[in-house]
């Protein structure tokens, strides 16, 4: 590595840094730290709006065609009236529900907003590597957001065809699907943009000594999850713009020939494949699912080294595995589509490499666990949500076993029980671990500690409530309840005896709104009010910490020299529990 990818000076940066006005200092800052603000923020924002979709879904699911109280006929008569929800503003809530979570709150906010602000402080670098394309990356997210949002007003309203938009159904829907289309391209790139930085800066600009197996975890996390992002997201930018073409200009790459629709051949269809669409959105959103885990757990196997003053067991292995998922996570898109009639020889080859992808979560799950063997353990709020992320995503990912072999997926296949699963994986698995982060690296942003107390009664009952909402669904899907009954099965008999779970279900989620309070008040008083925290204040052993809180301009006052490895605690000999890797 040249001596020019060593974090430069502060003095350095000092004498070319001019004082840049309030737009080009918070707007349109080229500033890695502002950027991750940004995105955290937006993807914060994001989260909320979407959980408010879900908490309108979940009234209809617990009480359906019983009219909304207070707020129902705000939305309107074509949507709901008499305040009584309509199938069509329904499936707008759940494609939009799903669109926005995924893709407007959790990965802004783990990628772009963690990833953003940590990474670089954390290699010793004085900023990303591309400071420009990393503002553009950011602003790409911010119109593809826009566009989501501004679907919801045209006429017919937002995209009602799942998150997944299949074809032929999303071809010859609403409008809405078309500005689901043009916000997907524009996230698309947002994320395409971002990998290309994330990897040419870990590998060029991480300070003297900090060889690759150096690296905190949670660098190899976003590390990989850059490489995931880079190689799957062409294809669904290619599909995403081979479905706009469908829909605007009369092509049919997913449009089969003589497709009927209200008892009318469609004139426009010829010759496409509608599975042809899943293949290649399955290709992405497979990938996708791990680029919302990895950075979880490289955030969680963070908090839990530095809450056992002990060494990550493993870390080795950790790492290996951690590659071995990246890899083996794009050779398993077609477990989502035994459905589509494959033959048994696919079926087969993706039943076996989804078993073998569970062989390296296990392997990092198993090491966090063992971590935690023998260690003197702080319990304070970010180590609580990393700790309860730890059997929040075992539960997720043993769930998901039978959904891999097509014996068993087939009769779970659009139940409540894939909704369960998904959720476990990716609410109190990847969400508790953002939050966190959000504990354990606000006193470095902002330079305040977040209370302790209210950040306790925020993992308590986010923790309780989020199992009230999803274990229920396990029961619903078990019984064979599709996740797709806009009235959750009300009309059928079969499903009757599991009517009173979906009102557990919803109670658990308007609860865990108001536990949502205590953290929002937190994070904004914290800010202004907070306790200060200067230096190291968690006697963490990794290079962000020897910044000042919060960074400066170029980041660091001299340029940090990485001299051991991330997890140095406990040294026998040592005369203090920890010792940084920027110590000599």
């Amino acid at each position: 590595m040249s001596e020019q990818a060593v974090a430069a000076p502060k003095h350095e940066h000092d004498e070319h840094h001019e004082e840049l006005g309030f737009w080009r200092k918070y707007i349109f800052s080229t500033d890695h730290k502002v950027i991750g603000i940004q995105y955290a923020v937006t993807g914060l924002l994001f989260l909320l709006f979407g959980f408010v979709l879900m908490m309108l879904m979940r009234w209809q699911l617990a009480y359906p065609g019983v009219a909304l109280p207070l707020v129902g006929n705000l939305f309107g008569e074509a949507r709901m009236p008499g305040g009584t929800m309509l199938p069509e503003f329904y499936n707008e809530l759940g494609a939009m529900h799903g669109t926005i979570m995924v893709f407007l709150g959790v990965v802004p906010l783990a990628v772009g907003g963690f990833g953003n602000f940590v990474l670089p402080l954390q290699i010793g670098a004085p900023d990303m590597a591309f400071p420009k394309i990393n503002m553009v990356s950011y602003w790409c997210l911010f119109l593809g957001g826009c566009t989501m949002l501004g679907s919801f007003l045209v006429p017919g309203g937002a995209a009602q065809s799942g998150w997944t938009s299949y074809a032929p159904l999303s071809v010859i829907a609403g409008t809405g699907q078309t500005w689901w289309l043009i916000g997907m391209i524009f996230l698309i790139t947002s994320s395409l943009l971002g990998a290309v930085n994330f990897l040419t800066t870990t590998i060029q600009l991480r300070a003297k000594g900090l060889t690759f197996m150096r690296f905190p975890f949670f660098v190899w996390a976003q590390f990989v999850t850059s490489f995931l992002l880079l190689l799957a997201f062409p294809p669904l930018e290619a599909a995403g713009f081979m479905q706009l073409m469908d829909r605007v200009a009369g092509t049919s790459f997913f449009m089969p020939s003589g497709l009927v629709v209200s008892g009318q051949v469609l004139a426009n269809a010829g010759g496409g494949n509608a599975v042809l669409w899943q293949h290649l959105f399955w290709f992405l959103a497979h990938p996708e699912v791990y680029v919302l885990i990895l950075p979880a757990m490289g955030i969680v196997a963070e908090i839990i080294a530095n809450n056992t003053r002990k060494p990550l067991w493993g870390y080795r292995s950790m790492v290996y595995a951690l590659i071995f998922l990246g890899f083996m996570s794009f050779i398993v898109w077609a477990h989502h589509m035994f459905m589509t009639g494959m033959g048994t020889t696919m079926a087969a080859f993706f039943q076996t490499t989804t078993m073998i992808i569970s062989i390296p979560s296990v392997v990092i799950l198993t090491a966090l666990i063992v971590s935690l063997w023998g260690g003197s353990i702080r319990f304070n709020t970010p180590m609580l949500f990393a700790v309860s992320f730890l059997p929040m995503f075992g539960i997720g990912g043993l769930t998901g076993l039978p959904l891999g072999l097509n014996i068993s997926d087939i009769p779970l296949h659009d139940t409540y029980y894939v909704i369960a699963h998904f959720h476990y994986v990716v609410a109190p698995g990847t969400i508790f671990a953002l939050f966190a982060g959000i504990y354990y690296w606000f006193p470095k942003i902002t330079g305040r500690m977040m209370n302790e107390a209210l950040g306790k009664i925020h993992f308590v009952g986010s923790f309780v409530c989020m199992n009230v909402v999803f274990m229920p669904m396990f029961i619903v899907g078990l019984a064979g309840v599709s996740r797709r009954l806009f009235d959750a099965g009300s009309a059928y008999d079969f499903a009757q005896g599991t009517m009173h779970w979906n009102a557990v279900s919803s109670w658990g989620a308007w609860i865990m709104g108001l536990f949502q309070i205590p953290f929002m008040f937190n994070f904004f008083w914290s800010i202004w009010n907070g306790e200060k925290a200067e230096g190291n204040v968690w006697q963490a052993t990794t290079i962000e910490w020897s910044a000042p809180s919060p960074p400066p301009h170029g980041n660091f006052a001299t340029a940090p020299q990485a001299y051991r490895g991330p997890y140095e605690y406990s040294v026998p000999g040592s005369d203090k529990d920890f010792t940084p890797q920027f110590e000599a």
